[in-house]
């Protein structure tokens, strides 16, 4: 077993007025204890979220979330009333106004828009860690404001249910019989009994994840939603939303929203397809980790190169996603400590590739291009502590 710091160290680090980050960093690096919400509240310093003056912290913290629900009123909320009213009064609608007005500028047509990444983002949700029954769980803090009764609006959930209708295209074939072609078998998306929608009032985890993905989409258009997003607030949600301080835990969605932003912030490029080829792309990235296997393993670099196994073949994946989709969820939390607490948080994470690689490179050394491609595809060590280690050992000797 790693050396896991004892908790009193963190709760030394965590009680000063001034947090002192180099220390926490240090403790981090190790992996952060679950108890007590330690971990919670790391990520939350180390995603620069928290400041490191705690005096300043409840102030912050209440003036953050309530800036998120006010995303809530304005973003889901508003719309989704002015939705609900169009069936109500017919006579208020103008024609600039109406839902069918093909001009690109009104606002239905930002409506139907926003259905369409909606959509995309709630079929990436539903499928959030599939062999964890968690996210289709109930959350024991649903969002007053979303399911407030008072408020008579087309939820989110109701706009992907008649989004998915519209899809219904229906074809006319020669005989003139009509049948409903539906793109993506829109209806039977979902097994019937797999993702029961939960009654009303009461929320599942990844209508929560839903909700932030899309408001993360609504206020940054730039990127909008881009598959794999999915992937990397749901642990970050996990870890605030499992906290056993209910304090912290009652504004798991809140603090997710604003952390995930804070990552996606250095993160984004990865998802940007346009800055592919600059040095901050993920093209970049990816050469740069069998750059750094030439420079450990020139053996191991040749043979993947001989096979023409290229890194975009399997380290897009690994660095576009941190890796969520290589280990289970209690380790990919544990990679992320130390993701998080190294201040080149990316630089280290192509040290943990390398490492990756070179931990069974005689596997690979041995393998065909089939064999090896299944290897990376499917990554076969599942100790992430090894993992970890190797890297670190790559990172004091270069």
């Amino acid at each position: 077993r790693e050396m896991s710091y004892p908790n009193q160290e963190f709760k030394a680090a965590l009680s000063e007025k001034h947090i002192n980050l180099e220390t926490l960093r240090e403790l981090c690096f190790n992996g952060i204890p679950f108890e007590g919400g330690i971990r919670a509240l790391c990520w939350k310093i180390l995603l620069n979220y928290l400041p490191v003056d705690q005096t300043l912290w409840e102030p912050f913290l209440k003036k953050q979330r309530d800036l998120y629900s006010q995303f809530l009123k304005e973003m889901i909320i508003q719309p989704g009333i002015a939705k609900a009213n169009l069936g109500l009064s017919r006579e208020d609608v103008t024609m600039e106004d109406h839902p069918l007005n093909p001009n690109p500028d009104s606002r239905w047509n930002t409506y139907f828009k926003d259905n369409e990444i909606l959509l995309q983002i709630d079929k990436d949700v539903r499928r959030l860690y599939p062999d964890m029954a968690f996210f289709q769980r109930p959350t024991d803090y649903p969002s007053q404001l979303i399911l407030d009764p008072q408020n008579d609006y087309e939820t989110l959930r109701r706009r992907v249910e008649q989004t998915t209708l519209k899809a219904q295209t229906v074809n006319r074939n020669r005989s003139g019989v009509t049948n409903v072609s539906s793109p993506g078998k829109a209806l039977n998306l979902y097994p019937s009994n797999e993702y029961e929608v939960l009654p009303s009032g009461s929320e599942a985890h990844w209508e929560v994840v839903e909700r932030i993905l899309f408001i993360y989409a609504k206020l940054n258009p730039g990127i909008a939603y881009v598959q794999g997003m999915n992937e990397i607030v749901g642990p970050i949600y996990y870890t605030f939303v499992t906290d056993p301080n209910t304090d912290w835990k009652e504004h798991a969605e809140a603090d997710t929203f604003f952390c995930f932003t804070n990552l996606m912030s250095e993160n984004r490029d990865n998802f940007i397809k346009s800055l592919d080829d600059s040095q901050c792309g993920i093209t970049y990235k990816m050469e740069s980790v069998y750059a750094m296997l030439r420079d450990k393993d020139p053996q191991l670099l040749l043979k993947l190169e001989e096979q023409n196994i290229k890194p975009q073949y399997f380290t897009f994946r690994w660095l576009t996603l941190l890796l969520s989709q290589e280990f289970l969820l209690p380790d990919v939390i544990r990679i992320w400590d130390t993701l998080f607490s190294d201040k080149d948080r990316f630089d280290f994470l192509i040290l943990v590739c390398c490492a990756m690689l070179m931990l069974i490179r005689s596997d690979l050394l041995a393998g065909d291009f089939t064999v090896n491609m299944r290897l990376l595809q499917d990554y076969p060590i599942s100790d992430v502590h090894t993992i970890l280690t190797k890297a670190k050992e790559l990172q004091d000797t270069s």
